[in-house]
């Protein structure tokens, strides 16, 4: 596999217009009523049809326009990279508010260089629609990141005790429970805390200024490629622990001035 070449406005173009008409797909599909198809990890994590409909429908319209790259998304679908791009794909994040039907999930397409690994690839361009509010986030490598055509960026560091901090929690109920107790102990240090379910639309509403900062643990590489660059291209520092890059272990997305004292704080709670 060479290095690819591959003009990130041009990678971006192309994940616009497919997320846009992924988009308008699910947003009919949801009319129709829903149920779970599936389920992955444990009984609450759920899988839709109109999830793998979405998958199939982006992964298609990115081998039509760009038939060398690889592809990696979130229901399964796998394809190796000859090109050097592989494009990283949640077809619906936020599954559950998609089955109950509150207007909060995205589509979410990142195109990275390399291979599908948070920790080596360089992400070139990244989309996260709401398809029912409308709302497209975009970014591209070194050229900011923008909601809709208007730039954006992050708020101004705060002290925590005026942070809001949005976050989300795991599927394995051991987990959840480590979780919950976490945010027991971080309420009284905060503004306030978010869990509004959407990984991809939580990076981006750091992006915008929405929230002070943003952290999960267990997020798979598709629930953070495009908010992560999005977040980053906005002013963000977007890091793991330990300063490796975001993983299963811990996204942390935040003012370049609070993230140190952010991961100290979340390190002492046990979040």
């Amino acid at each position: 596999m060479t290095p690819s070449a591959a003009d990130p406005l041009e990678l971006l173009e192309i994940a616009r217009s497919i997320a846009l008409e992924a988009g308008a797909m699910i947003v009919e599909a949801r009319r129709g009523g829903v149920e779970v198809a599936d389920r992955k990890s444990s009984p609450v994590d759920v899988v839709t049809q109109v999830d793998r409909d979405s998958e199939q429908l982006i992964r298609t319209r990115l081998a039509e326009a760009r038939s060398d790259d690889g592809f990696f998304g979130e229901e399964g679908a796998r394809d190796p990279s000859a090109s050097g791009i592989t494009w990283v794909v949640d077809p619906i994040d936020g599954t559950v508010n998609f089955l109950y039907g509150i207007p909060h999930y995205a589509v979410s397409i990142a195109a990275v260089e390399g291979e599908a690994d948070p920790q080596t690839w360089r992400a070139l361009a990244a989309v996260v629609l709401n398809p029912v509010t409308g709302e497209l986030f975009s970014a591209t490598e070194g050229g900011g990141a923008r909601l809709g055509d208007a730039p954006i960026s992050i708020r101004p560091a705060a002290p925590l005790s005026q942070s809001l901090i949005a976050t989300g929690f795991a599927y394995a109920e051991a987990t959840r429970a480590e979780q919950g107790a976490a945010i027991a102990r971080l309420l009284p240090l905060v503004r306030d805390v978010r869990r509004m379910g959407t990984a991809s639309l939580d990076l981006c509403a750091v992006a915008c200024g929405r929230v002070d900062a943003y952290f999960e643990r267990t997020l798979s590489p598709w629930d953070h490629a495009a908010g992560a660059l999005i977040a980053h291209e906005a002013g963000a520092v977007v890091t793991g622990l330990d300063g490796r890059r975001p993983d299963h272990l811990m996204t942390l997305a935040a003012h370049p001035d609070s993230v140190v004292a952010l991961e100290a704080v979340l390190r002492d709670i046990g979040a």
